[in-house]
């Protein structure tokens, strides 16, 4: 018979903050467990760590927390995984982590969202302030080359927990395509954690791609009207 997992998490939801947690957030908090049980002194950690997070950017309206427990023991090592999600002004932040406990995944979840949270408000900054004024494709990609995305780019759409053999579409999605700035790109680039991020030019209005390449320099992807 399986062990219960360490953790346990109600598999319903646990909605928050909880009136009893002077540490939690102001924003709405939602946690569900899938395979796990959620108790109350797991959930209110998960209150303090994202309260953290509220005071980085206080427009934030809402937390998704979702906790994850692996089954196949040949992924002991990272066997509990956190995602979290936060929505608000200026838009989606996502990261996620899986550890050997959940606790070990909390902090590197948590962790990861600081970086892109205070990455991207040191952009926007930049951005406001003038120093760099932001670039339409045309002027991005001007002296660049034509070029193919980079092999080691992470795949926004895969889950990387799929146990099927490699080479196969495991995931589709549909992606917003509401115009928008180059920059406005880039930012919600960071926010979501990816190393690319696909986006209608507000524009030219075609379908773009902004990736990172080395240090912090970017690429763009545009496709061209000839056939």
């Amino acid at each position: 018979m399986a062990k219960t997992p360490a953790v346990l998490l109600d598999p319903a939801t646990f909605d928050g903050p909880s009136t009893d947690d002077p540490g939690a957030p102001e924003a709405q908090v939602t946690i569900k467990g899938r395979n796990v049980e959620v108790p109350d002194h797991f959930a209110t950690r998960i209150h303090t760590k994202l309260a953290k997070i509220e005071k980085i950017s206080p427009a934030i309206t809402r937390f998704d927390v979702v906790l994850l427990h692996e089954k196949n023991p040949r992924l002991a090592k990272a066997s509990q995984r956190i995602e979290i999600t936060l929505k608000g002004k200026p838009g989606v932040a996502r990261a996620e982590a899986a550890e050997d406990t959940f606790y070990a995944a909390l902090e590197s979840a948590v962790a990861k969202l600081e970086r892109q949270m205070r990455k991207a408000r040191t952009r926007r900054k930049i951005s406001h302030s003038g120093h760099r004024r932001p670039q339409s494709v045309a002027e991005a990609t001007a002296e660049l080359a034509p070029e193919a995305a980079p092999a080691d780019v992470l795949d926004e759409y895969a889950d990387g927990h799929d146990d099927q053999l490699p080479g196969q579409i495991v995931r589709r999605k549909e992606h917003d395509g509401t115009p928008m700035s180059v920059d406005d790109a880039l930012e919600k680039m960071e926010l979501v954690g990816h190393d690319f991020y696909l986006f209608r030019d507000a524009e030219s209005g075609r379908a773009t791609v902004v990736y990172r390449r080395h240090a912090f320099d970017y690429g763009l992807i545009t496709l061209s009207d000839e056939a």
